[in-house]
């Protein structure tokens, strides 16, 4: 079993990956509170298949994610309403990013999911910068080299997206209702990848948080 897979969502623990929209960090319990108010939204829990939590249980649920070295999850921030500071990352938050390596027989297979809460933010690109930031990290530091997203039938606007991302389509589920895509990472799509994301900036979220004035927790 490769290193990295001990602890997968404590490998980002201290990481921002800052882009042109989006800016990734770690999901801490300062998030939990806007999280717990996404979903309490039946449209976002029948898009991702949840079911409503207390604030207690999302608390508990963000400490166990912590843990689990199965998950690698981001909280997707506006950036530019980041940079500037004069807003709390609560305030900038406008959705998550996820990477399930649920296959033990097959270690660089990670299932993605992306996830826009704030509909103000939807059909602006973040949703794209925020997968590609994540397929990147999932490629570099993950060493994963298939990536999956399994999909409504009812969410074309996501279908349509992953599709324009180099996922194919591979299967679909009566039952499920949902489209199953697929990107396999040969060195053409490393390449491009790498070029899609090159403006990215990776930075210690430990002292970028020092550095706004805001003490580490």
């Amino acid at each position: 079993m490769s290193t990295w897979k001990l602890g997968t969502m404590r490998i980002n623990q201290n990481t921002i990956l800052q882009g042109k929209r989006v800016a990734l960090v770690p999901y801490t319990s300062a998030h939990v509170p806007r999280y717990h108010e996404w979903m309490k939204s039946e449209e976002l829990q029948h898009l991702t298949a949840s079911e409503p939590l207390s604030l207690e249980q999302e608390h508990e649920m963000q400490r166990s994610w912590r843990e689990d070295a199965d998950k690698c999850t981001f909280i997707v921030l506006d950036a530019e309403k980041w940079l500037k500071q004069k807003a709390t990352e609560e305030d900038c938050m406008v959705g998550d990013v996820n990477l399930f390596l649920t296959d033990p027989e097959n270690p660089t297979l990670g299932e993605i999911e992306v996830m826009i809460a704030e509909a103000s933010y939807r059909g602006r690109g973040f949703g794209k910068e925020a997968t590609l930031l994540m397929l990147s990290y999932g490629m570099t530091q993950l060493g994963l080299t298939t990536f999956e997203a399994k999909i409504g039938l009812e969410n074309e606007a996501s279908i349509s997206m992953f599709k324009k991302l180099h996922f194919k389509e591979v299967g679909i589920s009566s039952v499920f209702q949902e489209v199953t895509l697929r990107m396999i990472v040969d060195e053409q799509e490393r390449q491009w990848l790498l070029e899609q994301t090159s403006h990215v900036n990776e930075k210690n979220y430990s002292i970028t948080k020092l550095q706004n004035g805001v003490p580490d927790t």
